[in-house]
């Protein structure tokens, strides 16, 4: 019997560790996502590039701008990749490069843009301007609280 305790639990704790969906995400709140492509050209004001974290393979280019009717989006290039085989990640904007959360209260800032549903270019559309003083996108994992990667916009 212990045995048997040791093992299911041992897989139970992989499964914890690796999986990925953000239903149990406490930083998550109810977001419309509008995942309208950009109207007209796609004009670049910021731009960086994600790097890595806790061994997730998490590249590529990321932008904030604006399409031709004045619409704001954050765009994850054609060579964005991430760790999607366990589930989602979600995409926020955030005023430094650590994820810090701040459930019931909320945290100005950390903005949730949306969620990263495969790999290769996506773009989100934001309602209003790109907040200037939240200058990082972070690509953040909530269920296995951790960060997957993260870049500076400049």
């Amino acid at each position: 019997m212990k045995r048997i305790f040791i093992a299911v639990f041992a897989l139970a704790l992989t499964f914890t560790t690796v999986s990925c969906s953000n239903d149990s995400d406490p930083a998550a709140t109810t977001v419309t996502v509008d995942s309208a492509a950009p109207i007209g050209a796609f004009t670049v004001s910021k731009s960086g590039t994600l790097t890595a974290q806790n061994g997730t393979p998490t590249t590529g280019k990321i932008e904030t701008g604006t399409d031709s009717q004045g619409n704001s989006f954050v765009h994850l290039g054609t060579d964005f990749k991430t760790e999607l085989g366990t589930g989602t990640a979600t995409v926020y904007l955030s005023k430094t490069a650590t994820f810090t959360s701040s459930p019931g209260t909320g945290n100005p800032d950390l903005k949730l843009v949306g969620i990263v549903t495969k790999n290769g270019e996506a773009y989100y559309k934001l309602s209003g301007a790109a907040p200037a003083d939240l200058p990082y996108v972070i690509i953040w994992c909530g269920t296995a609280g951790i960060p997957f990667g993260n870049g500076l916009l400049k």
